[in-house]
């Protein structure tokens, strides 16, 4: 069985190369703008300003080049003077990305488009992974491995397709296809339990995209609630079918959850089992159930949480909106996250009893191949 998952695995990561080879030698990606980096070497000037009739912070500053064609040059570039929803003061020693804008007459002109973010989300990312290895050990790093092969999908494969004008549902589901099983034997190992947290997720999955096809075309949803989604679609020239993304982003969305409820439930199964080898299929069921109750409980309230906290900004344009609240929720930028969260929910609490019973039969039946 390891022999077969390590030819499998290779034929995986095979793929993924010869895709992302093709889509290289096929796409014309057209020359982008220079975005220069640079770290600001002095603050030249700072004050307050009027601006539209309101007081603005203003600085002059000089900034040494650190990345790109003016490398190791120093520029000048005023901050403030024009107004800004979020302006930002910028101190010395500033890591910041420097964009440029040519007018008619030929001029250049620089303006700071961000800050340079790279070293604290490496900092972070190292944090991770040291607390991940040193906790888990050796099922975490191969966790971590998992977690690669499954960015690899994603960027390589199922967004170039999308890009591309390929089917989004289709796409979602030949990842998941992939990172289904290469992140559960990686992370878990290859052994009864993941088996049957394989078949849960996959079960569940499948309802999911059913439920998610059915209610998107009851609500009439568009796909176009976000203004990324406008702007994509004009990138695209419409190239991308929309309704068809936003099927996707659920389906993948609720693949991650389904990772931990299914290998919870099917452990819990197997651990009763070897604990008390005695207990039958009817009386482990109910056991794993009690546990698989308590997970659907906890696990419904901390869905709600993360949904609400990822959409406070949106939460707050309507608390003090005007407009009666059953009008509010029939918004399509509503809809669209109450159908995503509560068909996401609805997968997830199914994925307790299909991957329990899943179990339950597997651990009961004495002449199951053993893995």
């Amino acid at each position: 069985m390891k022999k077969i998952f390590l030819i499998l695995l290779f034929f995986i990561v095979f793929f993924c190369s010869s895709t992302v080879f093709a889509q290289t030698e096929v796409v014309n990606t057209p020359p982008k703008q220079e975005i220069l980096e640079a770290v600001v070497s002095k603050v030249i000037e700072e004050k307050q300003i009027e601006v539209m009739q309101k007081k603005q912070l203003f600085q002059k500053l000089e900034l040494e080049i650190t990345k790109g064609t003016l490398m190791g040059q120093k520029i000048i570039i005023k901050n403030g003077n024009i107004p800004l929803a979020s302006q930002q003061k910028y101190q010395l020693d500033d890591k910041v990305m420097i964009s440029i804008s040519e007018g008619l007459d030929g001029k250049k002109s620089y303006y700071i488009s961000d800050y340079i973010r790279r070293d604290s989300l490496l900092v972070l990312f190292l944090i991770f992974v040291v607390l991940t290895v040193a906790v888990a050990k050796t099922r975490g790093l191969t966790s971590l491995i998992g977690m690669g092969i499954s960015f690899l999908v994603i960027f390589f494969i199922i967004l170039p397709q999308i890009s591309s004008g390929a089917d989004p549902v289709s796409a979602a589901i030949l990842g998941s296809l992939i990172i289904i099983p290469v992140s559960f034997f990686l992370s878990h190992g290859l052994n009864k339990k993941t088996f049957v947290a394989i078949g849960g997720t996959l079960i569940a999955l499948l309802i999911t995209g059913i439920l998610s096809n059915i209610f998107v075309e009851a609500a009439h949803l568009t796909g176009f609630a976000s203004e990324e989604a406008g702007f994509l679609q004009i990138a695209k020239q419409g190239a991308i079918d929309m309704k068809g993304l936003l099927l996707a982003g659920i389906i993948i969305g609720v693949l991650g959850v389904l990772d931990d409820i299914t290998i919870s439930q099917s452990a819990i199964v197997f651990q009763l089992k070897e604990a008390n080898n005695r207990l039958n299929a009817d009386d482990l069921y109910k056991r794993a159930m009690s546990v698989g109750q308590d997970h659907i409980s906890s696990m419904v309230n901390t869905l709600i949480l993360v949904y609400t906290g990822a959409g406070l900004p949106l939460l707050l344009l309507f608390i003090n909106n005007p407009r009666p609240f059953l009008e509010i929720i029939n918004y399509e930028i509503i809809a669209d996250e109450i159908i995503r969260t509560l068909v996401g929910s609805i997968g997830l609490v199914l994925s307790v009893p299909i991957t329990t019973f899943i179990a339950t039969f597997v651990a009961s039946n004495k002449k199951w191949l053993r893995v």
